[in-house]
């Protein structure tokens, strides 16, 4: 009995090679240098609707009904069938007749193997239409997520300056002194309040600029409070920090209190003075402080507890993670929130 011939080396790695392409689940064509097909996966036909046993030897071009004979296309295929061109990443709108636009993703490679005499050009094609229309939706409801929020923000930020106008109307029809205290805090707080929204409202990154932030909210504070700027004043010095704008709302409220503070006890008798209000930062360290040159702190009493003001800076600092320290200016106060991170220790082992 003769025994059958066997496939020579390379004939057996051609016939492998034909064989993974033909069951590759992805699609994939492999083109000969004038650009016919060797060999086409399954998943390419049934994907495209192109019927299998036509497709071998067929020029590339012509595959179809034509929708594949774009010259750009063809053209970049040709350059990678002579080595001067690859295909990377390369997306095409494959337009067939009553059936909507696919968007594909070509990827083209000259293959390098034993046989020089003979081109081949892998052709491996990805269809990303469907991701590219889940990834619009997800850009159009993020933009359409964020023109509310501002929308939001706006209404709020009105809302709360209607309010503090029927504060101060109450105000000024109150007897009580006392009463007529709280409301002007009130006012004052609410005010603050809604400049943190108007320019919450304005950015439209999640990052605040520190500097301009601290600026219009102290612009707000002094015109809520300070009947005369050229005997009170606010001045605000800060570096370029940003912060996420949650982080910022929390400033922005313990700047509110403690300029409040110091408006109404560090300037007793009208007496003129100077608020400054101070932002840096270095890594993730940061300090903001709110000095005055006023009369300075009055002694510790055991009857004296603290107020809404210092109890609300020191829960905002705690939110935070960082501490408030109180010192004297010389003249003045000078209140400091500052925020240290911990130093990780390093850990290490002999050699």
């Amino acid at each position: 009995m003769v025994p059958a011939p066997s496939l020579r080396p390379e004939a057996h790695a051609l016939s492998l090679m034909l064989a993974v392409i033909a069951a590759s689940p992805a699609p994939l064509l492999l083109l000969d240098g004038d650009l016919k097909v060797v060999a086409a996966s399954a998943s390419f036909c049934r994907d495209f609707q192109i019927e299998q046993e036509g497709v071998p030897a067929r020029l590339f071009s012509a595959l179809g009904h034509g929708e594949w004979d774009v010259p750009q296309l063809v053209s970049l295929l040709e350059g990678t069938a002579s080595g001067a061109a690859e295909v990377h990443a390369y997306e095409f709108e494959l337009n067939r007749d009553g059936q909507a636009p696919r968007l594909l993703v070509l990827n083209a490679h000259k293959l390098d193997y034993d046989d020089k005499e003979r081109v081949r050009v892998l052709l491996a094609i990805a269809d990303v239409t469907e991701a590219r229309a889940s990834d619009k939706l997800k850009d159009n409801l993020l933009r359409e997520k964020a023109i509310l929020l501002q929308e939001v923000q706006h209404r709020v930020a009105n809302s709360l300056q209607i309010i503090a106008s029927i504060l101060m109307q109450s105000a000024r029809k109150v007897q009580s002194e006392e009463s007529r205290g709280h409301l002007r805090d009130a006012h004052s707080r609410l005010m603050s309040i809604a400049a943190v929204q108007q320019h919450l409202a304005a950015s439209r990154l999640g990052d605040v600029e520190l500097r301009a932030y601290l600026v219009q909210l102290c612009k707000s504070l002094s015109a809520s409070m300070i009947h005369d700027p050229e005997v009170l004043s606010i001045e605000v010095v800060a570096d370029d920090s940003v912060t996420l704008a949650d982080i910022s709302v929390s400033l922005g409220l313990i700047v509110t209190e403690l300029v409040i503070n110091a408006l109404k006890h560090a300037f007793p008798g009208h007496r003129a003075g100077r608020i400054v209000v101070e932002y840096g930062s270095r890594e993730a360290n940061w300090t903001l402080s709110v000095r005055d040159n006023g009369i300075g702190m009055q002694p510790a009493s055991e009857d004296r507890k603290p107020g809404l003001g210092t109890n609300i800076v020191e829960a905002l600092a705690k939110r935070l993670d960082a501490e408030v320290r109180v010192s004297g200016a010389n003249p003045g106060t000078v209140v400091s929130i500052v925020h240290v991170q911990p130093a990780v220790a390093a850990v290490g082992r002999n050699v």
